[in-house]
């Protein structure tokens, strides 16, 4: 997917027995970062950073959902426990993964995985992507999308 390309519709379930719809996101702009477990140091480190500037991206009237491969049920627990402010979206068939080719081997432990790549993606308000991070570090992260949601 090229910049400034219409993102395609897909479905996702949600967190709270929700469906998302990317299509039905149309309007405003949508953030939405791809991590690669629920409950692990760094992506419970991204979320909470996510978080602390939720209210400043509502003010943008900018949408912010977290996605990986894990359950709906475990994202609920996740959430709960994290009190994260938005919602987590589960690719367990790898759907969105896919469209935004965010799926790469990885080491662990010596042995070669296959994971989400942490990756975050920002479409605007006609639906079309406007910027792409891949492969990112969470210290300060979720302050530079802010900065360019700002931007749009």
């Amino acid at each position: 997917m090229q910049l400034m390309e219409i993102v395609p519709d897909f479905e996702l379930p949600a967190t709270g027995a929700q469906r998302f719809q990317l299509n039905a996101m149309r309007g405003a702009p949508l953030v939405l970062y791809f991590y690669p477990k629920d409950a692990t140091p760094g992506c419970t480190d991204e979320g909470l950073q996510f978080k602390g500037l939720y209210d400043q991206f509502r003010q943008l009237k900018c949408t912010v959902l977290g996605l990986s491969r894990d359950s709906v049920a475990s994202h609920d627990r996740f959430k709960a426990k994290m009190e994260f402010p938005f919602d987590l979206l589960s690719d367990e068939n790898e759907t969105a993964c896919a469209l935004f080719g965010v799926m790469k081997l990885k080491n662990m432990y010596g042995k070669q995985v296959r994971g989400i790549e942490r990756s975050t993606f920002v479409i605007d308000a006609e639906g079309r992507l406007r910027r792409e991070w891949r492969g990112v570090s969470v210290p300060g992260h979720a302050q530079e999308v802010l900065d360019f949601v700002r931007s749009l």
